[in-house]
């Protein structure tokens, strides 16, 4: 117990050198390691940005028959994410599918987002589609990655159709979606619906910049 907190100590604050030599103590004094343990050194490496040393922990925990759940599937694809590993990304969904461990938006825009950092825009639409064909209830911070694979991949009907997406869904739309679809548009000399998008980014920044006024005036 000892251990994992201070594991989960190092995770918190950033600390992925520290957590894996704690890691490695564990392993050389022959103490267990447990799907606690396991998650916060995955942790740790997410947020240190070491994709390999993540992947190396997961399949450890595979290899010792600790069921990983949700979180630290999410972890482990979202270090890989980091550096573009679209295709080991893929291999950590297609495990997460054969355990019966459910996806979620941070695991979808995470795999999208590594598809198209990895310069993969085909496969990142067909996770886009695969969570279409699934009405998963998407968020902002997922629907904002689809779009950036539309921009990629220059796929701006796609792109206008996630838009309307994210407009009626309770996802709340964002400079970073309405961008990544003006460039779509761009890509694909589309400029009367550039023109159109600019129009609508203007008007949310309006009202963002008015909706903070209002906020500065109540905390006087």
């Amino acid at each position: 117990v000892t251990c994992n907190a201070a594991i989960s100590a190092c995770e918190k604050g950033g600390e992925s050198d520290s957590a894996l030599h704690l890691f490695a103590v564990m392993e050389q004094r022959k103490l267990e390691t447990d799907r606690i343990t396991f998650s916060a050194a995955i942790s740790s490496c997410e947020k240190g940005g070491v994709w390999e040393e993540a992947l190396q922990l997961f399949s450890n925990m595979l290899q010792r028959q600790v069921a990983p759940r949700t979180i630290t599937f999410n972890a482990t694809i979202s270090a890989c994410e980091e550096r573009g590993e679209w295709d080991k990304v893929l291999q950590l969904l297609s495990i997460m599918a054969e355990s019966l461990v459910n996806a979620d938006s941070i695991t979808y825009s995470a795999a999208i987002s590594a598809c198209s950092k990895g310069g993969e825009c085909e496969k990142a639409m067909q996770l886009v589609n695969s969570i279409m064909q699934r009405q998963m209830d998407l968020d902002t911070i997922t629907l904002s990655a689809a779009i950036s694979a539309c921009e990629q991949g220059g796929k701006w009907e796609k792109a206008l159709q996630l838009l309307e997406v994210m407009s009626q869904s309770q996802a709340e739309s964002n400079t970073i979606a309405l961008n990544a679809a003006i460039g779509a548009c761009e890509r694909s000399g589309e400029s009367k619906i550039v023109s159109q998008l600019c129009r609508v980014m203007a008007s949310e920044i309006h009202k963002d910049l008015a909706i903070a006024s209002v906020d500065v005036r109540r905390d006087r």
